[in-house]
Order: C-alpha cells, then sequence, then structure tokens
C-alpha cells in the first residue's frame, strides 16, 4: 500500500533501467500504475532489450527510454526539465568489485560525480523522493567501488539534512 502510493500516477525516473537490478525495479514499478516511466541508461543493446520487452509485456504502460550518461549532468537536466519526475530510482553504477580496482577513475566518475549529478536535480527539481539502489560493500568499505558508492551515501545523507526531497539508502 505504501508503495503504491508513491508510485501510482506519478512520474518516475529510473537510472540504470538496462542493468539487472535497474530493469528488475522497472518490471517492479510498472505493476504498479506510474503516470510515466523514464528508463535512463548509457548501455545501447541492454536497453533495446528492455524496451521490447515492455513493449510486449506491458503495451498500455506509459514509458520513455533514454539513451545517456548520468555523468552528463547537462543531458539529465534536460530530462528533468523536460519531464519534472517525482520519484527517482538511481541503480546506475559500476557495481563489479575487480573491474573497478582497475579502473578506479570511472568507478569514481559515475558512482560518486554521476550519483551528485541526479541527487542534485532531484533537490532542483522539488523531486518527492530519490531512493539510491547501494551495497553492502559501502557498509565497510575496503576498495574502490565500495569506497565511491560510501560516498554517494554520505552525500545523500548530507542532502537529507537540507532537502525536501527524501533522499532514502536502499541496499
Amino acid at each position: 500500500e505504501n508503495i503504491g502510493k508513491t508510485l501510482n500516477n506519478k512520474t518516475i525516473f529510473l537510472s540504470g533501467a538496462a542493468g539487472s537490478i535497474g530493469s528488475e525495479i522497472c518490471r517492479q514499478i510498472l505493476a504498479f500504475n506510474p503516470k510515466k516511466l523514464i528508463l535512463f541508461d548509457q548501455a545501447e543493446s541492454p536497453l533495446y532489450e528492455i524496451q521490447l520487452e515492455i513493449k510486449r509485456n506491458y503495451p498500455t504502460k506509459n514509458t520513455e527510454i533514454i539513451i545517456g550518461d548520468i555523468s552528463n549532468k547537462s543531458r539529465v537536466e534536460k530530462i528533468f526539465l523536460s519531464h519534472k519526475p517525482e520519484v527517482i530510482f538511481h541503480a546506475a553504477a559500476y557495481k563489479h568489485v575487480p573491474l573497478m580496482e582497475s579502473n578506479a577513475y570511472e568507478a569514481i566518475q559515475v558512482n560518486v560525480l554521476g550519483t551528485k549529478n541526479i541527487a542534485d536535480l532531484a533537490h532542483t527539481f522539488k523531486a518527492e523522493k530519490f531512493i539510491l539502489v547501494s551495497t553492502d560493500k559501502a557498509v565497510n568499505p575496503i576498495g574502490v567501488m565500495g569506497i565511491s558508492k560510501r560516498i554517494g551515501e554520505h552525500y545523500l545523507n548530507y542532502l537529507n539534512t537540507i532537502s525536501n526531497t527524501k533522499y532514502i539508502i536502499a541496499r
């Protein structure tokens, strides 16, 4: 019932929509009655696959598929300006621990700066809720991936002290 109140007749933005976690969140959101679901990801082929699945399984649902990178703040800002999302699910992140240890710059770029971009825009556009899909690796981080996710969590905790948007960390 509480989830329904959060999602029914709302415009929802879902980053990382083509990933394993994001695509499952998408399916669960569509089981409710959102006004519109905006699926955002940088991965073209998986995003196309989820688009085909939605057309097949949820043909009457109002969705918009958008390719882009959360690190590109001006791109995301244009989407927020156009659609004014009320609820944001932020699932976009690099999650593979060994790969991120070798590519620390990219982990920081996406997991920290990308999270900051979307979180700041949620505040600017007065979204009701921002849900960060985090990881247990952020609890006591020992590597780049966990540390980058933990920094994002700390930033959301700060935003909760200054914003009317409710920032939620889901692990």
